[in-house]
């Protein structure tokens, strides 16, 4: 990939220090750490989990100094360059070198005693089975989130949480609870159809109780949007949310499957910039 992607970045005369990440959590310690004085931006090749190590690494900054970030798609799902129709590592090169650049918001994410932070999803209860199975099934491709999706949808498994969003608490059963900051997660699934990067607000899509038919009914419909129109979703923008659930369970955060623990998440308005 890199050999493909180099030549567009040497035609426009930008000038390359290229590294390579030796184990997980390189990329965040790096660009922690780094001296940002000789550089003009951070690129990574990769996907979602690059992107999240990008992000948790320049918000964690001691000196709170921040470079715009590029993202070049090689990973499975790639859901954070979805939205932006950017799905070519060359597009997106391209768009890196074209200099143009959008400022996002990203959710802070508390669990237990961690903390990080969110550029993509967070997600809770069949969201965290699914990317589990996922992570199994890596050998059929980028069709691994579909078929993971449906194997997982077969058990409708339930738990029992309590739920507050924006100061209001209800409690019960839960299928899932996904908040998302982009549109699209997995594959192409557009699940947070009205999400924006730089509205603030982070969306929830809920769903509390649904039978294995109905909730087979409802998984075509993730790739175009269309199931937020269902009865069995609940749809919600919100500014900050907390979940507490009855039994610890692993949380999904950009794709990375994170310790069990209480999730408290609340909005940073334009907290980075992107080259997109």
């Amino acid at each position: 990939m890199l050999e493909k992607v180099k030549p567009v970045f040497d035609e426009a005369g930008i000038k390359l220090d290229i590294f390579e990440t030796e184990y997980a959590g390189h990329a965040r310690d790096f660009v922690r750490k780094l001296d940002l004085a000789e550089w003009d931006a951070f690129c990574a090749i990769g996907g979602d989990g690059m992107m999240h190590e990008m992000v948790n690494g320049l918000l964690a900054r001691p000196d709170q100094r921040q470079l715009p970030l590029g993202l070049i798609p090689a990973g499975t799902g790639n859901s954070f360059l979805y939205g932006f129709g950017c799905h070519d590592p060359v597009d997106a090169a391209q768009r890196i070198v074209a200099g143009e650049s959008q400022i996002i918001d990203v959710a802070q994410v508390s669990l237990g005693e961690r903390s990080m932070f969110s550029c993509n999803i967070i997600g809770w209860g069949l969201i965290t089975d699914i990317s589990i199975l996922a992570e199994q099934l890596r050998w059929l491709g980028e069709n691994r989130y579909t078929v993971a999706s449906a194997i997982e949808v077969m058990k409708a498994k339930r738990r029992q949480a309590r739920l507050n969003v924006d100061g209001q608490e209800t409690e019960g059963d839960f299928i899932f609870v996904l908040a998302c900051n982009t549109q699209y997660t997995g594959k192409g699934m557009r699940m947070a159809p009205h999400a924006d990067l730089s509205d603030g607000l982070i969306d929830l899509i809920i769903v509390r109780d649904a039978s294995r038919l109905q909730m087979l009914r409802l998984l075509p419909k993730v790739f175009d949007g269309s199931h937020v129109k269902s009865p069995l979703v609940e749809y919600v923008q919100a500014k900050e949310f907390s979940l507490i659930p009855e039994v610890d369970e692993i949380v999904n955060v950009d794709g990375e499957l994170i310790d069990p623990g209480p999730i408290a998440v609340s909005m940073l308005p334009q907290a980075i910039q992107v080259l997109i």
